[in-house]
């Protein structure tokens, strides 16, 4: 009795807190509206005294008769500028050479000139601002200015032109000074498209967004392109590098006719894992799942070596052909982290696809706000700019202390090793 009187009075009181809060969060969204607009009031006075005083520098001061006068003002026209992700309607002055030629003042050519999306609103979008949502996602205007560019197809115009320059500006830099210790490859599908993106790992264990590119990663001859061009832009694969994959045949067909013997293969060890249990009955998965996970933690590839073929010797004697054949496809290739005898943590970190997996999901909560795909250009755009939010968000690679050593183990790998995992 006593619990339903006390939660009563918590109830009441909270429903009490509730009704004083409204009016004032209301009060307080008012306010901020209010201030946005007088701030974009000032803005426009200001730009207005800006353009006034350059139509001095231009033509001296009014009513001022100056025999070197070489200009004379001409009064006042409306103009369309850019001012805070749209365009506006303003009054401008107006200034004339003697042969009658419009001068341009500085200023008003630069506004002109502006971003019709400034970086801030781009970044909204991919937040998830729809375009149609755009003209509520700007700050509000000083009452009676006209605007106009804000539509749906407006904003979708400026926005497909602004992300499209970004992409390609990014993803077609040179990279002669780029020197990746590990790469990791993947794809993705968006918008009913398949997308696949290339992660770089430097030395110090900084992440960099290689590329992406419009195909499988089944597709050998995809793979083979992408490959060629971060070669094309300047790649330097002047030692072994470390290549991640989750087993695509058409990828791991790709880096060996590319790369030759400097790629050395990791399996991702989640993939494999995932791909074992699939072909399990429910009672046998946790069983078989902990072997797994005990194999690739073992402290030496020859134990962990044994362990996968002991464990695939046992799903064959117990009726499970499919399962055993998934251990011992790739075997070598998921150990290779452990031939390299990594330290603890970066051995975790390139172990398995993890990185790539997580660039990709910033793609997809970019991408799910879209509602019409159009083509695979519009899939490899939304892509790019999927990865480059992730990128701006990136944290070094856990265990990077240890990425010289990465390297050092890589050039002392034997070359029958490199053959097993290449």
């Amino acid at each position: 009795m006593k619990d339903r009187v006390r939660k009563s009075s918590a109830d009441q009181l909270s429903a009490e807190v509730q009704q004083m809060l409204v009016p004032l969060v209301a009060g307080v969204m008012a306010t901020k509206q209010e201030l946005l607009a007088w701030v974009h009031d000032r803005g426009l006075r200001a730009l207005d005294e800006l353009l006034c005083a350059e139509a001095e520098q231009v033509a001296g001061a009014k009513g001022r008769h100056s025999a070197e006068r070489a200009h004379n003002h001409w009064g006042r026209t409306t103009t369309a500028v850019q001012f805070g992700g749209r365009q506006i309607t303003i009054s401008r002055p107006r200034v004339r050479s003697k042969a009658g030629r419009e001068a341009l003042l500085p200023s008003l050519e630069s506004f002109r000139r502006a971003d019709p999306m400034p970086e801030r609103i781009i970044e909204q979008i991919v937040l998830g601002v729809s375009t149609r949502g755009y003209h509520r996602s700007l700050e509000p205007t000083a009452a009676g200015a006209r605007t106009f560019g804000t539509s749906k197809s407006a904003a979708s115009r400026h926005l497909v032109a602004r992300t499209r320059a970004k992409v390609k500006e990014h993803f077609s830099r040179r990279l002669e000074e780029v020197d990746i210790v590990a790469m990791m490859l993947d794809g993705i599908e968006v918008g009913g498209h398949i997308v696949v993106a290339a992660l770089g790992f430097t030395a110090d264990g900084t992440k960099l967004p290689l590329g992406v590119w419009q195909g499988s990663t089944e597709n050998a001859a995809v793979c083979t392109s992408l490959l060629n061009d971060l070669l094309e832009r300047g790649l330097r694969v002047e030692h072994r590098i470390l290549c991640v994959i989750d087993g695509g045949k058409g990828l791991r067909k790709a880096l060996r006719d590319v790369l030759g013997d400097k790629v050395v293969v990791q399996r991702c060890q989640v993939h494999k894992r995932r791909n074992v249990l699939e072909h399990l009955p429910e009672h046998r998965r946790v069983h078989v799942g902990r072997t797994l996970r005990e194999a690739y933690a073992s402290s030496s590839a020859k134990t962990g070596r044994n362990r996968l073929r002991a464990l695939s010797s046992w799903l064959e004697r117990n009726g499970e052909e499919s399962a055993a054949a998934s251990v011992r496809e790739g075997l070598e290739e998921t150990l290779t982290v452990v031939k390299l005898s990594l330290p603890p943590t970066l051995r975790r970190s390139l172990s398995t696809t993890n990185a790539i997996e997580n660039m990709l999901g910033t793609v997809r909560r970019v991408t799910r706000n879209v509602k019409r795909w159009r083509d695979g250009a519009m899939a490899k755009r939304w892509t790019g700019l999927g990865v480059l939010e992730a990128a701006d968000h990136f944290h070094r690679v856990k265990g990077h202390r240890d990425m010289p050593a990465l390297l050092i183990a890589l050039n002392a790998l034997p070359v029958d090793v490199v053959e097993d995992a290449a």
